[in-house]
């Protein structure tokens, strides 16, 4: 038995009525549960080659966040959340002058992970991560509980990643606030082919969009640009987890490298990747990720900003003022691979 699944690239949202005359009319805002919004629906992937202080302080500044990553010392990844804070960059617009950044921050489900979270916690991390491959798993549910019976209700627990509604009900009854959702497509992560298991992450936010939780729903995996980021949102996703589109910024804590020509190049890999795990531990175990170089790509701020333009201009086309309104009216459509093929710029096909 089995079921037919769809991709980010086999569908085309439909073009609706729109009275919207500026994309300065849109709003990207989105919760993050009862107490917190982001001003826009970006989350930093907590990958060492991603997300340390400097990007969490960009991106809070934007009005989005960043989980700084686990693979360091408790003494280093609470230090990296206390310079988010004292880095003190204004305020997103039209946020109070109150603003404080929102940071998260990784842990695992197993060893000294309560005394991480718990030092990240006091440090001032608002969020706290569960940051394992497969969320859908008894040590979640039991990290879960640890979590809220040491830091209390009002810390705000993010848990994941699953690939299926029934994944997503269960972390949601276990008492996570966020989830991230999708298995397998990350650009450099190869769980699929390592273990035969995954779900195109799209079907996934479908799917997992269904809920009556009241989680909130992270599409995390394969996002390659602002087309699939306004995919995600109209198919249910609150928010989106980045990795690949953000690495190789300036804010990234990766290694630069530069080639015979005297072009720039930073280190992006996977948190599965025999690099990854050999800096982490000195050893590795299950290999579901590769690691690479990719082109530097100048200020977070500004790949940021091109990929919301290109959102809020599909927002528009949906005649939607907000993601609510969006996932209200967007209407999805198959495409044919020969539609897929007119849909790109194919004069460089001839």
């Amino acid at each position: 038995m089995y079921k037919q699944t769809i991709t980010f690239n086999d569908v085309l949202l439909e073009p609706q009525y729109s009275d919207i005359t500026s994309r300065k009319e849109v709003s990207l805002s989105t919760p993050l549960d009862s107490l917190r919004k982001l001003k826009i629906p970006i989350i930093a992937s907590p990958m060492d080659t991603v997300s340390e202080w400097r990007m969490a302080s960009s991106l809070s500044s934007m009005g989005g966040m960043a989980i700084i990553h686990r693979y360091n010392s408790i003494e280093e990844q609470a230090n990296q959340v206390k310079k988010v804070l004292e880095e003190a960059n204004k305020p997103p617009v039209d946020y109070p002058a109150s603003f404080t950044p929102v940071v998260g921050a990784a842990v695992g489900v197993s060893g000294d992970f309560v005394e991480r979270a718990s030092r990240c916690y006091e440090a001032g991390a608002k969020v706290i991560c569960i940051d394992v491959a497969h969320g859908d798993h008894a040590m979640v549910k039991t990290a879960i509980a640890s979590l809220r019976e040491q830091l209390g209700m009002f810390i705000h627990i993010m848990a994941g990643n699953v690939a299926t509604l029934e994944g997503f009900n269960r972390l949601a009854d276990w008492g996570a606030d966020s989830i991230r959702v999708g298995i397998g497509g990350g650009s450099i992560c190869s769980t699929r082919i390592q273990t035969g298991h995954g779900v195109p992450t799209l079907q996934s936010v479908i799917d997992c969009a269904q809920t009556d939780r009241d989680a909130i729903l992270i599409a995390d995996g394969g996002i390659k640009n602002s087309v699939e980021i306004l995919k995600a949102l109209a198919a249910g996703a609150d928010a989106v987890m980045l990795g690949s589109l953000l690495a190789g910024t300036d804010e990234t804590p990766s290694e630069t490298f530069r080639d015979r020509d005297g072009r720039c190049f930073k280190a992006y890999r996977g948190m599965a990747s025999a690099e990854a795990q050999k800096a982490w531990r000195g050893k590795t175990s299950s290999l579901e990720g590769v690691s690479t170089t990719i082109p530097c790509k100048g200020s977070v701020k500004n790949v940021v900003e091109e990929l919301l333009t290109g959102v809020r201009s599909g927002l528009s086309y949906s005649g939607a003022r907000d993601i609510p309104e969006l996932r209200s009216k967007a209407k999805f459509i198959l495409q044919s691979h020969a539609a897929s093929i007119e849909s790109s710029t194919h004069i460089l096909r001839r």
